[in-house]
């Protein structure tokens, strides 16, 4: 079978398919259930770079982790939080902030694939900095956001172009992230 099957990719399909679920459920109107998938989704992306990183790989498997991470990505953090969007809203204007978020995500996963493996060839180890916002950022702003307007009966048909918009240009404005890390720091002594 093409592809690669063992533990450092798994919390990566999970992803996705939690991202596809999502996907059917704005589809069905059920907007609650597809801001938890993109909750569920966007935890098994936080942990699965540390995970793949606890096995020593060949080179094309971490080729092939970034390639596939980044295709789960554009599914679970550009294709579903555009469908949140778009379903809160009404009429045929609603189609251009949510076709330009995912534009605006699919170039820069794009940019980070090259970015990475560039950055892998010259110094290994895990990155410490991004530039711009990562999408997987969607996993916070949209459950949050468009949360909170359900909640509290915010004119959402308004307030999710404007999330997405504003989103989408924190994709592909170069201004320095430090990564969060997921261990504790070392006293020292």
């Amino acid at each position: 079978m093409l592809g690669f099957y063992n533990y450092t990719v798994i919390l990566t399909y999970v992803g996705m398919i939690s991202g596809f679920c999502g996907i059917i459920f704005v589809l069905g109107g059920r907007l609650r259930e597809a801001l938890i998938c993109l909750v569920i989704a966007g935890v098994c992306d936080l942990f699965d770079g540390k995970i793949a990183s606890t096995m020593k790989r060949t080179r094309q498997e971490k080729r092939f982790g970034i390639q596939i991470d980044s295709l789960s990505d554009l599914i679970c953090f550009g294709v579903l939080p555009a469908l949140i969007a778009w379903s809160c809203g009404s009429g045929t204007f609603r189609i251009v902030p949510a076709a330009l978020y995912v534009l605006c995500a699919l170039i820069r996963l794009a940019w980070f694939n090259v970015d990475e493996e560039e950055r892998q060839d010259r110094e290994g180890g895990r990155r410490k900095v991004y530039l711009g916002l990562p999408v997987t950022g969607a996993a916070v702003i949209f459950p949050v956001l468009i949360g909170l307007g359900l909640a509290f009966d915010w004119p959402l048909e308004i307030i999710a172009p404007v999330i997405l918009l504003l989103t989408a240009a924190a994709f592909l404005t170069p201004f320095r992230l430090k990564k969060p890390a997921l261990t504790g720091r070392k006293k020292s002594s």
